[in-house]
């Protein structure tokens, strides 16, 4: 495969592009974590989600 000229602009850009990618997909599972993290800290302090009454009263839970 001959890239020309431009080889070393078109093989930076795909290293670029998939640093990016990947940088992105680690920021989502590292952030996802932390709002797992914050909202289990969030339950045990008692404080609980709006959705989860409505659900609860839905399907004749009790709290």
């Amino acid at each position: 495969m001959d890239l020309g000229n431009h080889a070393g602009f078109i093989l930076a850009s795909y290293g670029l592009s998939i640093l990016v990618v990947v940088g992105l997909f680690a920021w989502v599972i590292l952030d996802g974590r932390a709002q797992r993290r914050r909202l289990a800290e969030l339950e045990a302090r008692g404080v609980h989600r709006r959705s989860h009454a409505q659900t609860a009263e839905t399907f004749g839970e009790a709290r």
